[in-house]
């Protein structure tokens, strides 16, 4: 495993492989009960970062912004966060308002505690939402930062000490709703009780309405997320993010604990971290945890599941077998995708992400139980720099998601799309990723696409393959 070594100094991103920090930290406020997101700064961020929302999932998406000005950037924001608070009150009535900083507000020092604290004392004795901020600057980390940073906000805003209860924590990560209904249903088949922590499995994935619904019904309650701090354990899928094992050189945006780390440090709930569930191995790593917490064991439907997904491999081999493989994205989703490509014998030649952990490498080793040979890491990453270095790898297939298309269609290969943004194709909120079932899902899209690309290429034109 070799890092790529840029000829000269990095002096600008083109097309980064990453998204913007306070994306992230909405994306995981949209999982909570009743919650209404507002970005403190400028009305272009909060319009960025719907317009990705809405292309992904399809659903209307508000989020509101303080709306800073020229003045409010060299004065500051403090009476146009006042606004903002009233406005969402008088219009939408949530019952949680989650703030997020945005580069601009942190540069001028905006302290969101303090204004917080101002506006309840302004608005003493009037019934008001409930209150969490998450501090999310986009110039020193990615969305993944600001979606742990956001989960690690709500229970340390919302978590309350008290008698242990018999309740799993399940922090998911930044998966597809689809994931977070089919975790949802593991649990229950496990007849475990559960907080699952965002849960955004409805609220951007809603039914038909009849009437539009500011506020979509769906997610985790402020009462539930109060119990975290009570539960028996923690489940934590992204290992990447256990920040209190960084190395001095990590370059994200901060070294604070995730939200299952913060909960056993603090109220002694026992923590179990690993990477996303994907692929045979990860997977039965997530279930056999499972067996040890419930004390039960692993529901006859899953391991069948198991089973099935263990004949597609042994069927579908000859056609994976060999192929070369370029995965990009957020580091939780390709340390999963690197583990499971492994698992079923096709090579990971490069891999790139816009974070800057400083554990990318070596947790690729984990995933893979080995020190995989031959691949290229590009961290801190953009699509330019991967575009220009994937022109001579000569790979079979992209993995990541739809920024990446415009290499794959000149390179003239498939792209699989996972991840986030999918925004090319329909049904990016119910593309599965995790556990024996979503593994089973995208290795058929992956056999198939390879199927398709040899039939398309074909002088013969096969019918039978």
């Amino acid at each position: 495993m070799t890092a790529i070594k840029r000829d000269k100094p990095y002096s600008s991103t083109r097309n980064a492989c990453k998204l913007c920090t306070p994306l992230g930290a909405c994306v995981a406020f949209k999982g909570v009960k009743g919650c209404l997101p507002l970005i403190h700064g400028s009305q272009g961020c909060a319009t960025y970062i719907r317009r990705y929302m809405i292309s992904h999932y399809r659903e209307p998406v508000d989020i509101a912004s303080s709306s800073f000005s020229e003045d409010a950037a060299i004065f500051g924001g403090n009476q146009l966060f006042n606004t903002g608070i009233t406005n969402i009150r008088e219009q939408y009535n949530p019952e949680v308002i989650a703030i997020t900083s945005t580069c601009l507000s942190e540069t001028i020092g905006e302290d969101i505690p303090r204004l917080i604290h101002e506006y309840r004392s302004i608005h003493a004795g009037e019934e008001l939402p409930a209150f969490v901020n998450a501090s999310t600057p986009s110039y020193s980390g990615t969305h993944l930062d600001g979606f742990h940073e956001a989960v690690l906000a709500l229970v340390k805003t919302f978590g309350v000490e008290g008698p242990k209860e018999e309740i799993l924590n399940l922090f998911p990560g930044f998966v597809s709703p689809e994931d977070l209904r089919y975790l949802k249903d593991v649990l229950e088949d496990f007849g475990i009780g559960y907080i699952l922590l965002p849960d955004y499995s409805d609220s951007l994935d809603n039914p038909n309405w009849t009437e539009y619904t500011r506020i979509p019904e769906g997610g985790t309650s402020i009462t539930e997320i109060a119990r975290t701090a009570r539960a028996k354990a923690s489940i934590e899928f992204g290992s990447v993010f256990n920040r209190g094992n960084l190395p001095a050189k990590a370059e994200t945006r901060k070294h604070t604990l995730t939200a299952g780390e913060y909960l056993e440090k603090k109220h002694f709930v026992k923590n179990y971290s690993m990477p996303f569930p994907m692929g045979i191995k990860a997977t039965d790593r997530f279930f056999e945890t499972l067996e040890e917490i419930s004390g039960k064991p692993t529901p006859l439907r899953h391991k069948r599941e198991r089973g099935r997904l263990v004949d597609a491999y042994v069927d579908a081999h000859k056609i994976v077998f060999g192929k070369r493989a370029i995965v990009y994205g957020e580091e939780d989703l390709i340390i999963g995708l690197v583990g499971f490509l492994d698992e079923i014998g096709m090579d990971n030649i490069m891999v790139v992400s816009g974070a800057r952990s400083g554990l990318l490498e070596k947790k690729l080793e984990d995933a893979t139980g080995k020190s995989p040979s031959g691949i290229s890491v590009l961290d801190d990453g953009d699509f330019e720099t991967l575009r220009e270095t994937a022109e001579g790898m000569k790979p079979d297939i992209f993995i990541g998601s739809s920024k990446g298309y415009y290499i794959t269609r000149k390179l003239d290969i498939p792209l699989i799309r996972v991840g986030f943004p999918i925004h090319d194709r329909f049904g990016a909120q119910r593309v599965m990723h995790l556990g024996y079932k979503g593994t089973q899902q995208l290795f058929d899209r992956i056999v198939n696409a390879l199927m398709e690309y040899k039939q398309e290429k074909s002088n013969v034109g096969y019918k039978y393959m």
